[in-house]
């Protein structure tokens, strides 16, 4: 029986890219987001498109999740893996965020991604297998300019699933955090102002930053070593070891950093 991979953000991005490379290693895909139109896009470009299954979601309206994963599990029979990509960004300072914006991105991120998460976890109880990945970001290891809400929604994120990852050892389900750095998706186009709108920009940062293709290339691999977290970016990472040995020089570098 083929392995299957349920993945949220599947529509763009990060998640996209999980989707392309899995589907080329045989996998049945799961494919998840706000945006049906473009899953239906995305599954009509994949190999083996007839075996993959559109399940649209919103994470921000988690009620009906259990529901959800029920009928969806019903069709697929297992879920071996669950990637958890998707999530807002956003690009305004605290002070000046509305904290209704605060609010939206930590239930986007956070709870939404926990609902889904803890949906499909009596599933992969039952099978004493699986494996969860959560997408964080270099944002879930330190704050930076204009993320407050994002950063803080991250950080939440790191602290769910290692406790999930003890937790579920003697079930046989593993888990992986991601933390990437500048990677070259489209992220800062949906990222919140202050008053909840879309960022709308392509940020320089993104536009220069790892290629999605290798940065999806290395996740794999770790999942496949079944790695508890992995960062992934350019020397931009380098500031989770800086900020750990050497703060006092890692708070100097990071203030003269670009938000953008």
């Amino acid at each position: 029986m083929k392995q299957v991979a349920w993945i949220t953000g599947a529509s763009s991005g990060i998640g996209e890219e999980i989707c392309r490379q899995l589907a080329k290693k045989g996998l049945k895909l799961i494919l998840s987001s706000r945006n049906e139109e473009k899953l239906l896009e995305l599954k009509n470009s994949l190999p083996n498109a007839d075996e993959h299954l559109i399940v649209p979601l919103d994470l921000e309206h988690s009620d009906d999740f259990p529901e959800v994963v029920k009928q969806t599990l019903s069709e697929t029979k297992r879920i071996d893996f669950l990637y958890n990509c998707g999530g807002l960004s956003q690009r305004a300072e605290a002070s000046e965020t509305s904290l209704e914006v605060d609010r939206r991105i930590m239930e986007i991120n956070y709870f939404g991604t926990i609902a889904l998460t803890k949906a499909v976890l009596p599933y992969m109880q039952e099978q004493k297998s699986g494996h969860i990945i959560a997408i964080s970001s270099i944002a879930g290891k330190f704050g930076f300019y204009l993320r407050s809400a994002y950063s803080a929604s991250k950080h939440a994120i790191q602290g769910f699933f290692e406790s999930l990852l003890l937790e579920e050892a003697k079930n046989n389900i593993s888990v992986t955090i991601a933390f990437p750095g500048k990677i070259n998706t489209p992220i800062s186009m949906s990222a919140l102002g202050k008053d909840g709108k879309a960022h709308g920009e392509m940020d320089h940062n993104q536009k220069t930053g790892m290629p999605v293709e290798e940065c999806v290339s290395i996740l794999l691999k770790a999942v496949e070593k079944k790695k508890k977290e992995v960062l992934i970016g350019n020397k931009e990472i380098n500031a989770v070891t800086l900020k750990r040995f050497f703060p006092r020089l890692f708070w100097k570098i990071i203030a003269k950093q670009s938000a953008t």
